[in-house]
C-alpha cells in the first residue's frame, strides 16, 4: 500500500509519543501501534511496519543504557537469544493466527501487574532477593522466551512485562532492569522485523520516517530514566498497564 500524506501527520508524532514512554517503562507499542490501523493501515501491515520503526528507535536508547553501564551482559546474552527465538516464532503464528485468546490472558495478567505496581511504590523490592546464580538465569531466561513470543505475536505492554519481572522476581535494581530490558526487546523486535519483512508487509516509506520520530522519543526518553531513575519509571508503568488493558477489553466490542 502507498500511504498519503495524512498517514505520515498521524503516525509520526504519535510514534514519538509512543517512544519517549517505551524508552522510560516499555509499552510504547500501545501507542504506536494504534497510530498506524487509526492511519488506516490494515492490522498486519501496521504490525509489521510498527516494528520497524520501534527496532529503530529502541537502538537508540540501548546504546544509550549501555555506554552509562546500566545492563548485566552476561545475563543479557542468553536472554537476547531467548527472546530471539520467541519473537521469530511469535512473529510467525502473527501472520495467520488470531489474537483473541491472548488478549483474554492478558485480561487476566494487567490486574495483576498493576496491583503489584501500586503496592511497590519504588518499583523496586523491598528486600533485595538473594537468588543463587542459577535462579536468577532460570527467571530472565524464560521471562525473554516468554514475553520476546508475545512481542513477535503482538507487542504493545513488552518492555513493562520484562521491566516488572527483572525488578519483581529477578531482584535486579530499575536501571539494570531498564538496560537489560532495552537489549531483550530490541533483539525480540529485530527477530520480528526479519519474520515481518519476509512476508511483504511492511510499508516502507511509513516505515522509515516515524523510525526518526521513534529515534528522537528513545533518545530524550532514556536520558530522563538515566537522571531521575524511579521517580519516572513509576507512574507511566502504572499509566501504560492501565491503558493496556482498556485498550484490550475495549478490543472485544468493536
Amino acid at each position: 500500500m502507498e500511504p498519503g500524506a495524512v498517514s505520515f501527520l498521524i503516525v509520526c508524532p504519535l510514534v514519538f509519543l509512543a517512544s519517549f514512554v517505551d524508552a522510560i517503562a516499555g509499552g510504547g507499542g500501545l501507542i504506536s501501534l494504534p497510530a498506524y490501523l487509526l492511519a488506516g493501515v490494515p492490522i498486519h501491515n501496521a504490525i509489521a511496519t510498527n516494528k520497524l520503526s520501534s527496532a529503530s528507535g529502541t537502538v537508540i536508547s540501548t546504546a544509550r543504557y549501555c555506554k552509562n553501564g546500566y545492563a548485566d551482559i552476561p545475563l543479557a546474552v542468553p536472554s537476547v537469544l531467548a527472546a530471539l527465538l520467541g519473537s521469530f516464532t511469535g512473529a510467525n503464528l502473527a501472520l495467520t493466527a488470531s489474537d483473541r485468546v491472548l488478549k483474554l490472558m492478558l485480561i487476566v495478567v494487567l490486574p495483576v501487574v498493576a496491583f503489584y505496581v501500586l503496592k511497590n511504590k519504588s518499583m523496586e523490592p523491598k528486600q533485595k532477593r538473594q537468588l543463587a546464580k542459577g535462579q536468577k538465569y532460570a527467571i530472565v531466561i524464560t521471562a525473554s522466551l516468554v514475553i520476546g513470543t508475545y512481542d513477535g505475536f503482538y507487542g504493545p505492554g513488552t518492555g513493562t512485562f520484562l521491566l516488572l519481572v527483572y525488578t519483581g522476581l529477578a531482584g535486579m535494581d530499575i536501571r539494570t532492569a531498564s538496560g537489560n530490558t532495552k537489549l531483550v526487546n530490541l533483539a525480540s523486535n529485530l527477530a520480528a522485523l526479519a519474520a515481518f519483512f519476509s512476508s511483504g508487509k511492511i510499508v516502507i516509506s511509513l516505515g522509515l520516517a516515524a523510525a526518526v520520530f521513534s529515534i528522537a522519543g528513545h533518545y530524550i526518553g532514556s536520558g530522563m530514566v538515566i537522571k531521575n531513575g524511579t521517580k519516572i519509571v513509576r507512574p507511566i508503568v502504572v499509566t501504560v498497564l492501565i491503558l493496556l488493558l482498556i485498550k484490550i477489553i475495549s478490543g472485544f466490542f468493536v
